[in-house]
């Protein structure tokens, strides 16, 4: 039971709060984020009013979509920092203590992003993706794990 993975994705799963667009805010340097998706779509661009517009998406999908919009150019760094932008966005996520204890109680489980489209941040749909999303996770639970006696 230790090493089944937990996958997560969609609302109806059980750990759906793993997922960026589950409705748990954070705040980065002083700046109130509606969900990790908000924040993490967001740090794409050097535009200030761009970064606010996405901010103040009504939905973490709207969000995305704004993020995923090459209307405005992304930032020329934004390949080599994504990955430390997202740890960002789970580090200040996972400071609520109710996703803090549901983190730390996975153990040492592997932690999956089933997302069937996305084979960087997820195991994609045939799970031969990256998973990026699901590795900085587990990264995280281990720095809590280190942080908690």
């Amino acid at each position: 039971m230790e090493d089944e993975p937990i996958y997560f994705y969609a609302k109806f799963d059980p750990f759906y709060e793993f997922s960026n667009f589950a409705p748990h805010g954070l705040t980065v340097d002083g700046v109130y984020w509606p969900t990790a998706e908000h924040y993490f779509q967001a740090q794409k661009f050097h535009d200030a009013a761009y970064r606010e517009r996405i901010r103040q998406a009504r939905t973490p999908k709207e969000a995305k979509a704004l993020g995923q919009s090459r209307k405005m150019p992304l930032r020329a760094d934004w390949e080599a920092v994504k990955e430390e932008v997202m740890l960002v966005a789970l580090r200040g996520k996972f400071v609520h203590r109710k996703l803090k204890r549901l983190l730390l109680d996975t153990g040492r489980r592997p932690l999956i992003e089933h997302a069937p489209s996305d084979y960087y941040w997820g195991c994609g749909k045939d799970g031969s993706g990256k998973n990026r999303l699901g590795t900085l996770l587990m990264q995280v639970r281990a720095e809590l794990q280190e942080e908690s006696p």
